[in-house]
């Protein structure tokens, strides 16, 4: 097995790192002032995205067209012209479909 070598910085990094030490608070302050500028940035790319053809595509469902079968309506027709009621309900659903 290699012994590890008990290595120490040179004593120019010592001073340097002592003279960093009255500066911690305003350090910090700009690293964390540089941090929240970085996030601001993202977050005005981010929202004004737009999506792709293929986002917009694969996020939006075809719409099935429903099959009426004609001998449906015609027997709605038949049982309509034949009942007074059913024709007030049907005209009456026609003026105003939100009334009850």
């Amino acid at each position: 097995m290699s012994t590890l070598k008990n290595t120490t910085l040179p004593p120019v990094i010592f001073t340097i790192f002592r003279n960093l030490k009255r500066f911690k608070v305003l350090l910090f302050v700009i690293i964390v002032a540089g941090v929240y500028g970085y996030v601001l940035l993202q977050i005005t790319t981010l929202s004004s995205a737009q999506p792709t053809a293929e986002q917009i595509n694969a996020q939006t469902k075809p719409i099935k067209t429903a099959h009426i079968d004609k001998a449906i309506v015609r027997q709605l027709q038949q049982l309509q012209d034949n009942s007074v009621t059913v024709q007030a309900l049907f005209n009456n659903a026609r003026d105003n479909p939100f009334q009850e």
